[in-house]
């Protein structure tokens, strides 16, 4: 067989098809480390100092005994609030008797208290565990490099 420089489609000569030659690119996730965290959650006690506010109130019943027309509302009298009873008596006539009135003072006071509490606070520790190299993956070609992609 001849070989000429002139093969052509219409010519005379023979044309020797040659190999093609392809590539195909892939990747492959590759395990180059692990990272472990661990936590711990530690514990202290510590005393915690508050002012804490209190209010008492002192109820004081103060005989009236004395009729009146209309009913009173309640007053205040300086830090003392007054609160009329009041009460109807049947006798011939209907007449409004005021028969006592509660007087209520409020003290208020504050005091310093001490009461130990428990305060938790958590660590976490990361340590990098290294992995083996990674081997070719099955059904690659044994030449072939995997090609590796950085995980962010």
């Amino acid at each position: 067989m001849t070989v000429s420089d002139d093969a052509s489609p219409g010519g005379d000569g023979v044309a020797i098809p040659l190999h093609d030659e392809s590539v195909t690119i892939g990747k492959q996730r590759v395990e180059r480390s692990r990272v472990r965290v661990t936590t711990r959650v530690s514990e202290r006690e510590t005393l915690v100092r508050e002012r804490l506010d209190h209010e008492e109130a002192t109820v004081t019943r103060v005989p009236i005994d004395r009729e009146i027309d209309v009913h009173p509302d309640i007053r205040q009298e300086g830090d003392v609030t007054v609160i009329p009873l009041v009460e109807e008596v049947l006798v011939v006539e209907r007449r409004l008797v005021l028969r006592e009135e509660l007087h209520i003072r409020k003290t208020h006071r504050t005091v310093e208290v001490e009461q130990p509490v428990i305060l938790r606070s958590e660590q976490a520790a990361v340590e990098r565990v290294a992995t083996a190299p990674p081997s070719a993956a099955p059904g690659s070609p044994p030449n072939s490099t995997p090609v590796s992609t950085p995980e962010e």
